[in-house]
């Protein structure tokens, strides 16, 4: 793992597309299509538009949002593009965190991501009725995300409204 000594402290820090922390998580990431198809890895990792890269300072976690004014997904809102946590706190409480830092940059702005079924290894959650289902990206919904469709590409399109969280 490439970790920075400046990286002191806890919690989120942001940094700049392309830090070498941020790119060595990313490369362990199931999107990675450069870790797929054995090509040298790119200097950045977050798409165009407007972005925010968080690490987390402890170097276990990458979070990184983006905002394109044109997508031709029609999807509106601030995707979270990368989310990857190795060690540190819950998942789900550092993608809060993240959410918040968001937000700050973006108010009242809707965030959405893509979970890809056949690539996330399900959590299996109990029902109503007592049966096992899998849910896929376990950690977006205990903060606060929902179902919102899928894509074209058969993607589970998660989001999450400002009102929705409760702080």
């Amino acid at each position: 793992m490439n970790v920075q000594p400046y990286l002191i402290g806890e919690g989120w820090i942001e940094v700049l597309d392309g830090n070498p922390t941020a790119r060595d998580l990313f490369t362990r990431h199931y999107s990675n299509q450069h870790r797929r198809r054995g090509k040298a890895q790119p200097a950045l990792i977050v798409g165009p538009g407007y972005k925010m890269v968080l690490i987390t300072a402890d170097g276990g976690a990458v979070c990184a949002w983006r905002n394109e004014k044109f997508r031709a997904d029609g999807q509106d809102g601030v995707e979270c593009a990368i989310y990857r946590r190795e060690q540190g706190d819950l998942a789900s409480r550092l993608l809060r965190t993240a959410m918040d830092l968001a937000w700050t940059r973006w108010p009242q702005t809707r965030l959405f991501t893509f979970v890809d079924p056949r690539e996330v290894r399900p959590t299996m959650v109990k029902g109503p009725r007592g049966h096992l289902y899998p849910v896929f990206g376990y950690c977006f919904y205990q903060a606060g995300w929902r179902f919102a469709g899928t894509s074209q590409k058969r993607l589970h399109i998660l989001e999450c409204l400002p009102d929705r969280v409760a702080d």
